[in-house]
């Protein structure tokens, strides 16, 4: 068996066995496949596909390629969310703090932004303080302890999978169904889940541009989840517009903090109530839905959801003052409005668009190696369907440069568009699978 044998039948659309996916997999992760050849491979999947045998293999290939979470002496139930990411996404912000204040375990491995869509990792790291690299034994032991844990991925999980979705970033092959959902769901084996809520974003911010494609990778992530014994639920959700009104890792994670305070936007609070009644529900904590639901609502007018949030910063070594009042966090250096120059009603707010004008204020990054700047980024005013008249404030900008500034508040206007007749507000909630 050799790598040239192996790019020659995918090539040529034939079904590989897993002997063939395992020796992939081990090769290239400890160096033996070189890059042009790994590169030559993954391009034909891309053009030809995977059965879903071929996918499961390579899950399984890919989780196995390095150490495997073990939470069994938690003896709880661990569902694990992931979302397939999108823009003003600071759902795990609040979702997984409120779950774990109704007594689901969260042990969460996330990671961090690339290019227009964010990371939860780089917001909870612009709280002061906030230690995401600890131990693993410190790791089990906080949601032993505390019912929850939020960290950078530390241990050597998937390396496979880390090496190919940088070759696959490098050859435009990122947008392939097999590869993300194998990528998914080898991260989520690996991380020691028994269950999986995944938000599958739809949109002009997300990977899957469309609903009949993101169902198709819900689909196949099910069947992994099936095949390997581990219940997947899928929760399709619209990433057309961002998801709240601030994007941007210090102005997410003070949104985040309103809404668990019980200010929380309406796209928003759908979102954390519908992943997080199917997270109890895996959990063995109730199978009704909408009583789910109401024990969610409930904690969040109550402030536990708050508490267990302040409870998990401290823990980790952040300064609970800047919870306390976000005024302490630090600002961008330049803050300005823009104002609209139409009156109408808000037909669009294109998410990628937006996501990557925030990153090119420094709140993303195009490289893993980038630094960002927590403080940057940009408040929504408005959102799709919203009324709008002549003078009044659009949205707010904020830079550390003027010149960036300046072409900021240019970009948005072209990018919030407006038209006369009124808009129907899209669902958010689009498909539960």
């Amino acid at each position: 068996m050799n790598i040239l044998e192996i790019i020659a039948k995918k090539r040529d659309k034939k079904q590989l066995n897993r002997e063939e996916i395992d020796f992939f997999i081990k090769g290239y992760t400890c160096g033996k496949i070189a890059d042009y050849q790994a590169a030559s491979f993954i391009m034909a999947i891309f053009l030809n596909g995977m059965t879903e045998e071929e996918i499961t293999n390579l899950t399984l290939a890919m989780a196995n390629s390095g150490e495997i979470l073990d939470l069994s002496s938690l003896n709880k139930i661990i569902v694990d969310k992931h979302s397939t990411g999108g823009v003003g996404d600071k759902v795990s912000l609040i979702l997984l703090p409120l779950v774990a204040s109704l007594g689901v375990p969260v042990a969460k491995m996330s990671g961090r932004g690339l290019g227009f869509t964010g990371g939860t990792v780089d917001k909870l790291e612009s709280i002061p303080g906030y230690k995401t690299d600890i131990e693993i034994n410190d790791f089990i032991n906080n949601v032993r302890k505390h019912g929850i844990s939020m960290i950078s991925q530390t241990m050597d999980l998937a390396p496979a999978d880390k090496k190919i979705y940088n070759l696959r970033s490098s050859i435009s092959c990122v947008e392939s169904m097999p590869l993300i959902a194998s990528s998914i769901m080898s991260k989520k084996i690996a991380s020691g889940a028994e269950k999986i809520v995944l938000d599958v974003t739809v949109g002009s911010g997300a990977f899957m541009k469309n609903q009949s494609d993101a169902e198709i990778l819900a689909n196949e992530m099910i069947k992994i989840g099936k095949l390997v014994n581990r219940e997947t639920i899928c929760i399709l959700t619209n990433m057309n517009e961002p998801l709240g009104y601030a994007v941007g890792n210090t102005l997410e994670v003070i949104e985040a903090i309103n809404a668990l305070r019980g200010e929380i936007s309406e796209d928003v609070k759908e979102v954390v109530l519908e992943l997080g009644a199917y997270m109890i529900k895996l959990a063995g904590l109730g199978d009704n839905i909408e009583n789910n639901k109401n024990k969610m609502i409930k904690n969040l007018e109550n402030g536990e959801a708050y508490k267990k949030f302040l409870e998990l910063v401290e823990n980790q070594g952040g300064d609970i003052s800047y919870i306390e009042n976000t005024e302490k966090f630090e600002k961008a250096k330049y803050i300005e409005q823009v104002i609209s120059n139409k009156k109408g009603f808000i037909s669009s707010i294109d998410a990628e668009k937006i996501g990557k004008l925030a990153c090119y204020l420094g709140a993303g990054r195009i490289k893993k190696e980038d630094s960002i700047q927590n403080e940057v980024g940009i408040i929504l005013n408005k959102k799709v369907g919203d009324k709008i008249e002549i003078g009044e404030v659009l949205g707010v900008i904020h830079s550390n440069s003027n010149g960036k500034m300046i072409e900021a508040k240019k970009e948005f206007l072209d990018i919030v568009k407006i038209s006369k007749e009124n808009t129907k507000k899209v669902n958010t909630i689009l498909k539960i699978m």
